[in-house]
């Protein structure tokens, strides 16, 4: 790895290190699934509703069940105001959460049937579609659909050679140094990559470093997505 000028984050947060993390299931009453995730300053809730009869019907399929996932970030969740209604970048978000998700869904079970994820931002500071992964997929979990595994997401970045876990808000706007942001998802008992964004230049070898750096941060994920749905079925 070459040296970096980058050597120190805010908050003395280390190099491996993500923003604190905070996760919660069944927070919306009338959903059939939900949950809450937050990464640092990033908050995403996911509700779930169904598996429910497909519509129209030309649309349904007998063999198998149909994964809808519509994300949204709140008009006030980012500090430069976000116009309301879908944008390219919800609707791409959107695609990318259903394929993360994707290959942990045994929609096999519901056929005919269609599954609806919802994700709202209530507040954004980087990371913004990896908390949404991760409060989906909890989400799904706790409406009980059929799932091989949980899917956890964080981005990992390279900065001036730098790789860095769980890039915030002021790293990803650094403007002095080579920022890359990857955002990554991971099904942790097989170590499948079902997410795999870049934005910005990484060469090939910092590349397969920064997903082995990942890999630990994203397991610890899956254990805190865990525990908070176990924490809602003690009682």
């Amino acid at each position: 790895m070459m040296s970096s000028k980058y050597n120190k984050r805010a908050n003395n947060r280390g190099f491996e290190e993500s923003r604190p993390i905070e996760a919660r299931a069944g927070v919306i009453k009338k959903a059939d699934g939900s949950a809450m995730f937050r990464i640092g300053k990033t908050t995403a809730y996911a509700a779930v509703y169904g598996p429910r009869e497909l519509h129209p019907k030309h649309l349904q399929d007998p063999k198998t069940g149909v994964l809808r996932c519509n994300y949204n970030m709140l008009p006030f969740s980012a500090e430069e105001r976000v116009r309301p209604g879908p944008s390219r970048r919800s609707k791409e978000i959107s695609m990318v959460t259903e394929k993360a998700l994707l290959p942990v869904v045994n929609l096999e079970d519901y056929p005919n049937a269609v599954v609806d994820v919802f994700i709202e931002l209530t507040e954004t500071d980087a990371g913004s579609r990896c908390a949404g992964i991760c409060a989906a997929s909890m989400a799904l979990a706790d409406a009980g659909i059929t799932m091989k595994d949980m899917v956890s997401s964080v981005s990992v970045g390279v900065i001036d050679h730098q790789i860095v876990v769980d890039l915030d808000g002021e790293e990803e706007h650094i403007t002095d140094m080579d920022v890359a942001d990857i955002p990554l998802a991971m099904v942790p008992s097989t170590e499948e990559i079902t997410l795999l964004q870049m934005d910005g230049k990484v060469g090939k070898e910092e590349l397969l470093k920064a997903l082995e750096v990942a890999k630990p941060v994203l397991k610890r994920i899956a254990e805190l997505q865990r525990k908070a749905l176990k924490e809602k079925y003690k009682g």
